[in-house]
């Protein structure tokens, strides 16, 4: 057999290649790889070059993991990694694989990948001559009347060869012998079993029994065979024999049938009586998986089942049952027991291979899973039909050989599904119909695909001006939907509207957290507000990112004290004189109080108050406006020089505020107000000795400077030859001789200044006098420049310091 083994290998192998090439031309439509070899191969034996006839290259099939899909449990092939054979793993028995079955074949799939992609392969199992006939029961015992008239038969069974076509049974011989010659039928199952039928009268008397040898010849080349020894008994004689109703029995079963149903009654009958009438039944012929399933009622004939059937296992069973009569005559039946497939097995889902994690750009069509299904029964119950149960983006599409490949069918996106759970529903076809469900994971693996979002389209921070240098002011913050490294965000600062210096002098940015923090005290009153352009950028590749515009604005604090415009102070912080007519009335302005602050807001809101006065009930001072004006007239008993301190308070918390002395000084003119103007302001709580003498020193000086003044104008006068009368201080209004009036002046009064006389010799002097109608101008820049001047007659406009310093020095000049 080894020698014939290998010929026939030479001879298969030969014919490999016309198979693959027909196979490779249809393998762009069918992706299927046919290969023929004779079964009881060696272990190792080479199959064919599968990686070539797919066409891979050496370097390939590591690379793309040329494998085999495991799904059952025995392995009967193998690939090798180093040059893409197909090789025998395990033994091929194709009686074992196929039964009887004329064709055989193995199919299963391989997989390669980067990309990946199926391939079914298909192996036919040619037969070899590899078993031998035998017979079921071994020796044959058969009793036979010695009354047997020539032409009788005896049913001697049949003998099971496993293999087909031409290597199995073919014939039955017998050995020589005088009474008995051989008849060979066939069944309708297409077996050939063996009868004997008499060919000479027996005697009994002479040969009681008689022993025969029948050979099973197979059609095999060597031919193989099986013997089995028959005995024959030769009985006294028995008229008749018995007969069955039906040479052959036809039954039809369902699977599933309970045990202990009835399967079929045979009956035979004997026209003998007594005990030649009586009959037994058995089996002759029966195979072991029928011995287990059926039983006979020796007395009845009744057949039974004994274990419930299953159509899955065997679809028919083939049995022969003897009757026999008490006088030792048979008659033989056949029963034909065909099983119906009932759908009684829910389809099987077997999950071949799956990826997962995909990425969600995958392109639709995209290959997730390969499973397969298989349903046991038959017809239309194995059918079956595949479906996704719930609305995913997958589907499931039908390949040959029971495969399913689950496709990507539309887009998928992490953010919004993370991970699918999908229930495949196989259903057969038959009635009622049985399904299977089984749920496959798929994992939607991230791809950089979301920028960093803001949780806002801009931002506005408020930030108090003399923050300390490093302060955190704000913190923005961005989200990215992504995972790990893509949804990592680094914040930057790209620019801003702050040109004078660098960006990065002002402001600095934590990369990680996003707080912005700042890099110098902020002063409102250099700046209040600038703006920032903030990156947000992940960590993917290639990275993406998002800008937002933060807003800063500098809150203003009260850090700027009121500034006091007018009036200037003078020495020692107190201002110069404001000179008031006696004859004044009540509500009289007396002057106004010009101050700003530069601050804004609350901060730089003022109010004004009279601090301390000499005769506090003699003046009062607008709240908001600074306008000092008289309480009430002046009385004999007031002092004629007074002095008044005013409190300028801004509205801050905590507020800062600003003092300013006037010296208000009742005098009709010029003349009478000069001695107390160049007093000095004295405090009423404060009457020693030294201020009596300083005062009386002082009008003693006043006195000679008022007597040389005149004594040197008579010199002068008499000196010129041409005398000219002094105009002193006159009340006359608008006069050209050299005395310069105030606007809005109004005979015997000056409310804002001095009256003067001077001669018309003299050089003209220029004074200035306070503004009337002087306003407050919100959030002026003070820049220790005086700004407030007073209007003259002749439209001059001098600084009130200026002025009264001027005119200071005339006097001691004068002395």
């Amino acid at each position: 057999m080894d020698s014939w083994h290998k010929d026939y290998s030479r001879t298969v192998r030969r014919q490999v290649p016309l198979l693959l090439l027909l196979s490779l031309i249809n393998k762009t439509g069918s992706e299927q790889v046919q290969y023929s070899i004779p079964e009881e191969m060696e272990k190792g034996s080479i199959v064919g070059n599968l990686a070539k006839d797919l066409g891979l290259n050496a370097g390939e099939i590591a690379n793309r993991n040329l494998h085999i899909l495991s799904l059952d449990k025995k392995q009967y092939f193998s690939i090798s990694a180093k040059n893409g054979n197909l090789h025998i793993n395990n033994r091929i028995d194709r009686e074992e694989i196929c039964g009887g079955n004329a064709l055989c074949h193995i199919s299963f799939e391989v997989m390669i990948e980067n990309p990946m992609n199926i391939f079914h392969v298909n192996v036919q199992i040619q037969d070899i001559n590899d078993n031998a006939p035998h017979f079921l029961n071994g020796d044959i015992k058969i009793e036979a009347s010695e009354s047997s008239i020539p032409g009788a038969t005896f049913l001697l069974g049949k003998a099971e060869d496993p293999d087909i076509g031409v290597n199995s049974l073919q014939n039955y011989q017998l050995s020589q012998n005088q009474y008995f010659v051989l008849e060979v039928r066939e069944g309708e199952d297409g077996n050939k079993y063996a009868e004997l039928m008499l060919n000479k009268q027996l005697d009994r008397e002479s040969e009681n029994s008689i022993h025969l040898t029948l050979l099973a010849v197979d059609g095999g080349k060597p031919a193989k065979t099986g013997t089995a020894k028959i005995l024959i008994n030769v009985i006294d004689a028995n008229d008749n024999p018995p007969v069955f109703a039906q040479k052959v029995y036809k039954v039809m079963l369902k699977e599933n049938t309970p045990k202990g149903s009835s399967v079929i009654q045979v009956k035979a009958t004997d026209k003998d009586e007594g005990s030649y009438g009586q009959i037994s039944y058995r089996f002759s012929s029966i195979d072991n998986r029928a011995r287990q399933k059926f039983h006979l009622d020796p007395q009845e004939g009744t057949i039974t089942v004994m274990e419930t059937l299953d159509f899955e296992e065997t679809e028919k069973y083939s049995v022969a049952v003897e009757a026999k009569d008490g006088g030792g005559l048979v008659a033989h039946c056949n029963i034909e027991i065909k099983i119906l497939d009932e759908n009684d097995n829910a389809p099987e889902i077997i999950l071949v291979s799956s990826s997962s994690p995909i990425p969600e750009d995958s392109a639709s069509g995209t290959l997730v899973a390969l499973i397969n299904v298989k349903d046991r029964d038959s017809g239309e119950n194995g059918k079956i039909i595949c479906h996704l149960q719930s609305n995913v983006p997958f589907q499931i599409v039908s390949t040959s050989n029971s495969y399913y490949k689950l496709l990507t069918n539309g887009m998928l996106d992490r953010e919004n599904t993370a991970e699918y759970n999908i229930t495949i529903t196989a259903t057969d076809k038959g009635t009622p119909p049985l399904s299977t469900l089984k749920t496959i994971s798929v994992q939607i693996s991230d791809i950089n695909d979301n920028p960093p979002a803001f949780e806002r389209s801009s931002y506005t921070a408020y930030v108090p001006e003399n923050n300390p240098s490093g302060a955190s002011i704000f913190r923005v913050k961005a989200t990215d939907t992504d995972l790990d490294r893509n949804a990592q965000i680094i914040y930057s600062v790209q620019k801003s509207n702050i040109e004078d210096l660098p960006l990065s002098s002002y402001v600095s940015i934590n990369s990680e957290t996003g707080t912005i923090y700042a890099q110098r005290s902020f002063d409102y009153e250099q700046f209040r507000e600038f703006q920032l352009q903030v990156k947000a950028q992940d960590g993917g590749s290639p990275p993406l990112s998002s800008n937002v515009t933060v807003k800063v604005f500098i809150l203003d604090q009260n850090d700027n004290s009121p500034q006091i415009l007018y009036p200037s102070k003078g020495v020692e912080g107190s201002s110069l004189f404001e000179m008031i007519p006696r004859s004044a009335d009540a509500d009289y302005l007396v002057t106004k109080v010009v101050a700003v602050d530069a601050d804004s807001g609350h901060n730089a809101w003022l109010s004004y108050h009279l601090l301390q006065a000499t005769e506090p009930g003699l003046f009062s001072i607008g709240h908001h406006t600074g306008e000092i004006r008289t309480s009430r007239t002046f009385l004999e008993r007031d002092a004629v020089k007074q002095r008044v301190v005013i409190l300028v308070k801004d509205n801050g918390h905590p507020a800062l505020s600003a003092t300013v002395t006037v010296n208000p000084v009742f005098a009709e003119n010029f003349q009478e107000a000069l001695p107390e103007m160049k007093s000095q302001p004295s405090s009423p709580d404060y009457q020693s000795d030294l201020q009596f003498y300083l005062v009386l020193a002082l009008a003693l000086i006043s006195f000679l400077f008022l007597l040389t003044v005149i004594l040197a104008i008579l010199m002068k006068l008499r000196r010129s030859g041409n005398p000219k009368f002094l105009q002193c201080f006159g009340p006359v209004p608008h006069s050209n001789n050299g005395v310069i009036f105030p606007p809005n002046y109004e005979e015997g009064t000056l409310p804002y200044s001095y009256q003067l006389c001077l001669s018309s010799e003299s050089r003209i002097q220029e004074y200035a006098f306070p503004a009337p109608n002087i306003q407050i101008a919100e959030n002026v820049s003070f820049n220790n420049k005086p700004e407030m001047g007073l209007t003259a007659s002749e439209g001059n406009i001098l600084n009130s310091e200026s002025d009264k310093s001027n005119m200071v020095s005339f006097l001691l000049s004068s002395t």
